[in-house]
């Protein structure tokens, strides 16, 4: 089990009585928006991040860029697989490099569909990255850490700073 105040929570649109609410339970709040830039510290975390804008899965990789990093983390959120197969693959290398260099060090696996709400968790995958998956990827991959921009972007789902 992990401790309440372990569990650090962030959304730009929690209301006053959200925030008041979440943290009389224990649990620790983001004090700022961080656009998903949120590194691990060396420590084993779960990002639960349903229905999110690419650019927040984007963005969670480059913060983690390096194999150690990325083997430690899990998320729960969109698939990868399915952002894939809906962009053409030079928006993907453009705006999402960091989703698009690392498809080939990750492991998803699809959570099954509820009967009842087809239409809004279709998409729900849990994905982690086996250290020896990432390190086969070839070493250029990690050579480059630019912080993504989407200056050129023309679907950004994000909520900034």
């Amino acid at each position: 089990q992990v401790p309440p105040a372990r569990c650090a929570l962030f959304d730009p649109a929690f209301s006053a009585r959200e925030a008041a609410a979440l943290e009389a339970l224990g649990l620790r709040l983001l004090p700022e928006n961080e656009e998903g830039k949120h590194g691990v510290g060396g420590s084993a975390t779960l990002f639960y991040m349903v229905h999110c804008g690419k650019a927040l899965y984007n963005n969670l990789l480059w913060s983690n860029w390096s194999p150690a990093a990325l083997s430690k983390l899990v998320i729960i959120g969109n698939s990868f697989r399915g952002i894939e197969e809906r962009l053409l693959s030079r928006i993907l290398e453009r705006d999402y490099s960091y989703i698009a260099k690392v498809l080939k060090g990750t492991e998803e696996v699809a959570l099954p569909s509820h009967p009842r709400y087809l239409d809004t968790f279709n998409d729900t995958s849990v994905h982690w990255f086996p250290l020896d998956k990432l390190q086969e990827l070839p070493p250029e991959v990690w050579d480059f850490v630019e912080e993504p921009t989407y200056e050129d972007c023309e679907d950004l789902e994000i909520i900034r700073k």
